[in-house]
């Protein structure tokens, strides 16, 4: 096996995983499949940790986790796809990342690695083995890599930036207790 031949097969493997992992995550959101809630399931959660309001969360993270896993699956529209999916997986890491980096703890591991690979696919491209190639790359130009990023930069930033002032402003309205509840005994 030549070693084009091993770079497209790599390719089509990481497409194939994080995109299929990122697509049932959204289907999760967006129709309740594999155990998740739904739009209303998820739309509430959404609420409950900051993104307001939560059912047009629910459906932008569903929307940007399948659809851009299945289009990185695929290996159509790479650019816009992986920027994506690395957005709602900013958005996913935001909510975790006070729990520190490792998944065991809730931590961001997992979002942080299905994003990055997201993004590394997004730059790298998708490989010979991919609708991409097939299509003569039409919807996989050089100049789509920076402005798929920017425009995901910019929305992710909004919608994280958002949520951060609503939890800090939550946060102030909050006292904190005078003396620990051992010592009030």
């Amino acid at each position: 096996m030549r070693r084009n031949d091993r770079r497209d097969l790599g390719l089509l493997l990481l497409r194939l995983g994080a995109g299929g992992a990122l697509a049932a995550h959204g289907a999760q959101k967006l129709f309740g499949w594999f155990g998740g809630h739904g739009i209303e399931g998820t739309g509430q959660f959404m609420e409950s940790i900051g993104y307001v309001p939560g059912k047009a969360s629910a459906t932008a993270a569903g929307l940007a986790e399948a659809g851009g896993g299945t289009l990185l699956a695929l290996g159509l529209a790479t650019p816009a796809a992986g920027a994506a999916a690395a957005g709602a997986m900013a958005g996913a890491a935001a909510v975790h990342a006070p729990n520190g980096f490792f998944n065991q703890g809730g931590g961001y591991e997992y979002a942080a690695t299905l994003g990055l690979t997201a993004a590394g696919l997004a730059i790298t491209g998708p490989g010979r083995l991919s609708l991409d190639h097939l299509l003569g790359h039409a919807v996989n130009r050089g100049w789509m890599i920076p402005a798929a990023f920017a425009a995901t930069a910019a929305g992710t930033a909004v919608v994280v930036g958002a949520r951060a002032r609503r939890l800090r402003k939550a946060k102030e309205g909050e006292q904190e207790a005078l003396f620990e509840e051992e010592y009030m005994e």
